[in-house]
């Protein structure tokens, strides 16, 4: 008994001559390996992200968006300026800061890329939880030698003495101030430090497997430069995720920013010296008879006793007022606003 597939063959071979077989069994195949060719370049398509499906690690999902990294990472550019400069009239020296990158990664991968820093963990109230600022402690010797009035060389040692641990609160304190007020565009928040470690595996401000933004610096005091970070959980910024956005940013700072020059511009128009006076009247005369003027002479003036004098800032009239007696001094009351 032959074969489906011969029995097929044959009946065709009635019909078609052998070379017309062959050449309609060729194109055949031709077309199955076109369509296994089209689904493997689809399968790679999608594979890459242009549709259909895009790789997902669950060990490490991504709980910020690209935008609200982006405004984070614009949170702290602000952040290394303003430190700059506190940290530069602090230590009476230039202090220079850059951000390198921000990025989420589980806080175990973030403990895990630290070798020998200083651990300052603080609370940001309103918001719940805490986060760490780290820092080489070639930095933090650099900075304590400069307070000592000393030339600034670091110091080869992983510890602080109980002397020197009082020291770093003022070097804190202009970090929470730059905190503060580079995240017053999001939250309100006042920064307040709850310890200080020196061993990574102490600082446990959230578990191993949560998500938190690394926001890594590059800092350099004259010619000492090493790296300072800081961690944030992912569910100290859960409550205000929604606000990490550019355009509610850019809108806060620039009604901020409007405010705060409004304010500046009052305070010191509301300081400004002014010259004021009051036009008892005028006259037409010749410098003839002003140089002969007397003790004694009487000068014709075109104001009448009635009418209300006017009161002039500046030399530029702005008031009428007329004369009144306050005990022994002479006052002048406001009657109407001087109009052209």
């Amino acid at each position: 008994m032959k074969s489906g597939g011969e029995l097929e063959i044959k009946r065709l071979s009635d019909v078609l001559s052998q070379a017309e077989i062959e050449s309609l069994m060729n194109s055949l195949a031709a077309s199955e390996e076109n369509a296994a060719g089209s689904s493997l370049a689809a399968a790679k398509g999608k594979k890459q992200g242009s549709s259909g499906y895009e790789v997902y690690d669950f060990r490490r999902p991504d709980k910020f968006s690209k935008e609200q990294l982006r405004t984070l990472q614009m949170l702290h550019e602000t952040f290394a300026r303003l430190t700059s400069t506190g940290l530069s009239a602090l230590l009476r020296t230039p202090v220079t800061i850059d951000l390198i990158s921000v990025e989420q990664v589980p806080y175990e991968e973030y403990l895990r890329s630290i070798n020998s820093s200083l651990f300052v963990v603080f609370s940001l109230p309103p918001l719940n939880g805490q986060a760490v600022i780290e820092m080489e402690f070639s930095l933090v010797f650099t900075m304590l030698d400069k307070l000592l009035g000393g030339p600034g060389k670091p110091v080869n040692r992983n510890n602080l003495t109980d002397v020197e641990i009082p020291l770093i609160q003022p070097i804190m304190s202009r970090l929470f101030d730059g905190i503060k007020a580079s995240w017053e565009g999001v939250v309100i928040t006042n920064p307040v430090a709850e310890g200080m470690e020196t061993n990574a595996q102490f600082v446990q401000v959230t578990p191993p497997n949560d998500i938190v933004v690394s926001i890594l610096f590059e800092m350099m005091i004259g010619s000492t430069h090493g790296a300072m970070s800081l961690c944030v959980p992912y569910m100290l910024l859960k409550p205000i995720t929604n606000k990490l956005s550019a355009q509610k940013w850019f809108a806060t700072q620039t009604r901020r920013s409007e405010s705060a020059s409004r304010t500046c511009v009052t305070n010191m128009i509301q300081k400004a010296e002014l010259s004021c006076g009051i036009e008892l009247g005028r006259c037409g005369t010749t410098l003839e008879e002003v140089l002969n003027l007397k003790v004694g002479d009487v000068i014709r003036l075109n104001q009448k006793k009635d009418r209300d004098l006017i009161f002039l800032v500046d030399q530029i009239p702005k008031l009428f007022v007329k004369p009144a007696l306050d005990g022994k001094k002479l006052v002048f009351t406001v009657s109407h606003i001087y109009e052209d």
